[in-house]
């Protein structure tokens, strides 16, 4: 397993252009095996269960350069945890849970990374803001200054074809494009979370920095 595991992150990160970083999500892998993964070179492990996360966390506490990154729902009542546990926050999803996680950093002392979840498609299966809505909110975003509001992240509907998902892709990218160019002090588009094991390289093509990699790395889990 750990022999197979190292072949694919070393193909795959042969594959990837310098500017984008490979996160390995590690939902439902054991902390052995994150073992593995990172002594063949990864530092960046997804996970979107804080429960589950923190008993890894606690068994890799000697692994100290770690970056850990929370890329499942986030609901409010688990936001402090969250960045506690947590140097990344990819899935902000709304106005409400960007003001509660500056509260928390400011009385925490912590400044966490994240990224603004959006839907660019309608999609009753994810959150996130719409283009439209995010646009309306990034005034009020931007007093969040307790946050390091990076980029975006999305993560296309279901059933999309090649072409569907590129367009998705692309218009995330152009939506980061227009808010950088709005010069706000606090929201930066320096990053674009985007791309999974079965469409990251059409996310690389449109301009992602970060692919959030599972299957592709550790094989099929249970959903």
């Amino acid at each position: 397993m750990s022999s197979s595991i190292s072949e694919r992150i070393i193909t795959l990160g042969s594959s990837l252009p310098d500017s984008v970083r490979l996160i390995a999500v590690s939902k439902q892998v054991s902390a052995e095996i994150i073992r593995c993964a990172y002594a063949a070179g990864i530092r960046d492990f997804g996970e979107s269960r804080i429960q589950e996360a923190a008993s890894k966390q606690a068994v890799l506490q000697d692994l100290s350069d770690i970056t850990w990154h929370f890329i499942g729902h986030l609901q409010n009542n688990k936001a402090k945890k969250a960045i506690e546990q947590f140097q990344w926050i990819h899935s902000v999803d709304n106005l409400k849970l960007a003001q509660r996680l500056n509260q928390l950093a400011q009385e925490l002392k912590i400044s966490p990374q994240i990224c603004l979840q959006v839907k660019i498609r309608p999609d009753p299966n994810k959150s996130g803001w719409s283009p439209s809505q995010l646009l309306a909110d990034l005034a009020a975003l931007d007093q969040c200054e307790n946050l390091q509001i990076q980029g975006l992240m999305t993560i296309p509907p279901l059933g999309l074809n090649d072409s569907e998902a590129l367009n998705v892709f692309n218009s995330t990218s152009k939506l980061a494009k227009e808010i950088q160019e709005q010069n706000w002090s606090n929201v930066q588009m320096h990053h674009l979370s985007m791309g999974m094991s079965g469409d990251y390289k059409l996310a690389v093509q449109a301009g992602a920095t970060m692919v959030r990699l599972g299957t592709i790395l550790f094989g099929e889990r249970p959903v």
